[in-house]
């Protein structure tokens, strides 16, 4: 038994890493209660938000499930670090909207082909983690054009990646416990407490705020677990409150005990309950006329998956102190290849892109160093399948305490931003503020990027022609020009993100 645990030891280097495996186990624990939600929510995404058939629902389950399962092994033996992955948010979405509604120019596009567009958007996406770009200034190593990209981002604005990925953590946890509601008028709101009897919105925020003044305390006392104890405690008062349900846990519910069943419709390549290999039931058989759209569909999803996992990564590793000297995520690489790869096998098992969650942050803030932390998430995936009753019970209100918790440490590393320097100042603050307000790191990043670039070019040329002016340029200091090409080509790509017009190439 000490040889396994002494061979677990050495593959991911957990004493070398300052945890422990009571450590490693605690955090991967957390992770997964703070993502477990996507395993009912993603089918939801999928099928138009419950305007497209439910039949298939129980398959996506089981696709869900195994999206993040091998997601998760493949960042734990591949990258030997604490991430999860999952099918993300936002992309699933997506989907779902083109299914239900016609949201790619209305064109009538099937579940095989958003599956087949997701597997062609994979491969981009490991195309780009591959394909060289020079070698590394510092080190002499070859490095990929997807870290290119990463290099090729400003460090001030780097460094206000986690912090906004913080608020956006902070802000999907408020707003999925219910503490943070919609309002007319102001856009959003808090729940009402003074309203008797409380209305579900009040009773999931006071499940969400107990839970985190539980973690809150325990914290401060350096207790190991804290957020997983504050997640069950969450899911204690949810019970006297009405909010977690027992029919869940019966399997009376959505989710049943019928594990088999499942499984059977997962496999069953039917057109209408069918979810593993269905992108070759004729999933590269677009619709007439659809060939720049799926283009188009196919470079979007990369550069959003792109994008999320860059913001998402650094945001995790930086707060985990995860970085090489150079500021960038170690094993970087590794981290790309296994990101990359899992979005491939995803949407063979017949869900959407599967991508490194925000959500690892809670295993992170737990004390999760290595991979060992994601081969126990994904061992609870895996358990997941067949005991799915138990971890829907959990109610997405407990849950959202995690994450709310994660935000308020990684907001931690704004102190590191140079405020001074106003062009770097207002693209870190655009970032900051864009990902929670618009509900996407790639929004947030690409408004930072956008305005840094044209922030910096205007200010080139007013100081060049100031310089220009200058009779005597003895000890003037010539304006440097900052901005590097690849920022500028993200800048052009995020340019035509923005501005281009929907249902553009139908």
């Amino acid at each position: 038994m000490n040889s396994i645990k002494e061979r677990l030891d050495k593959f991911f280097g957990v004493t070398q890493s300052g945890s422990s495996f009571k450590t490693e186990v605690y955090a991967g624990i957390a992770t997964f209660l703070a993502m477990a939600y996507i395993l009912t929510v993603n089918p939801y995404m999928l099928q138009g938000f419950g305007v497209a058939s439910l039949s298939r629902t129980a398959a996506l389950i089981i696709a869900t499930a195994f999206g993040a399962i091998v997601g998760t092994v493949l960042m734990a033996v591949w990258a030997k670090m604490p991430f999860a992955l999952a099918p993300g948010m936002g992309l699933n979405s997506m989907i779902g909207t083109i299914l239900a509604f016609g949201g790619a120019g209305g064109l009538a596009f099937t579940y095989p082909n958003m599956m087949a567009v997701t597997f062609l958007a994979g491969l981009l996406f490991l195309a780009v983690s591959v394909v060289p770009a020079g070698k590394d200034s510092i080190t002499g190593k070859r490095i990929s054009l997807r870290e290119r990209v990463f290099e090729g981002i400003p460090e001030a604005l780097r460094t206000a990646i986690p912090v906004g990925i913080g608020l956006f953590i902070a802000f999907i946890g408020l707003q999925n416990a219910g503490v943070i509601v919609s309002a007319d008028g102001t856009l959003v709101g808090l729940a009402k407490f003074n309203e008797l009897p409380w209305g579900e919105s009040a009773r999931g925020a006071a499940v969400c705020l107990f839970g985190l003044f539980v973690i809150g305390v325990l914290s401060h006392y350096n207790v190991r677990g804290a957020i997983v104890i504050g997640v069950l405690a969450g899911t204690a008062l949810s019970l006297p409150l009405g909010v977690a349900k027992l029919e869940t846990i019966a399997g009376t519910g959505d989710v049943s005990w019928r594990f088999w069943e499942n499984f059977s419709k997962f496999f069953s390549f039917g057109a209408d309950d069918g979810a593993f290999g269905m992108l070759f039931q004729g999933g590269f058989q677009f619709p007439t006329g659809s060939l720049f759209t799926v283009i188009v569909l196919v470079i979007t999803f990369c550069m959003i998956s792109m994008f999320d996992t860059i913001g998402t990564v650094v945001g995790c590793a930086t707060n985990a102190g995860l970085l090489d000297k150079d500021g960038k995520p170690k094993n970087y690489s590794q981290i790309l290849y296994a990101d990359s790869v899992s979005t491939i096998t995803g949407s063979v098992f017949g869900t959407s892109t599967v991508t490194t969650f925000v959500e690892s942050g809670a295993g992170i803030a737990v004390g999760g160093k290595t991979g060992f932390t994601s081969i126990i998430t994904a061992a609870f995936f895996a358990l997941a399948i067949f005991i799915l009753p138990v971890f829907a019970f959990i109610p997405t209100a407990a849950a959202a305490s995690a994450l709310v918790y994660v935000g308020v440490l990684m907001i931690s590393q704004v102190k590191n931003i140079n405020f001074q320097d106003v062009r770097l100042a207002v693209p870190a603050f655009l970032i900051i503020i864009g990902m929670p307000l618009t509900y996407s790191i790639t929004n947030g990043i690409g408004i930072g990027i956008v305005s840094y670039v044209v922030i910096s070019v205007i200010c080139y040329i007013i100081d060049r022609i100031k310089y220009a002016r200058l009779s005597n340029k003895q000890g003037a200091e010539k304006p440097a020009w900052t901005v590097s090409a690849v920022t500028a080509v993200i800048f052009l790509l995020f340019l035509f993100y923005f501005l281009m017009p929907q249902g553009f190439g139908a």
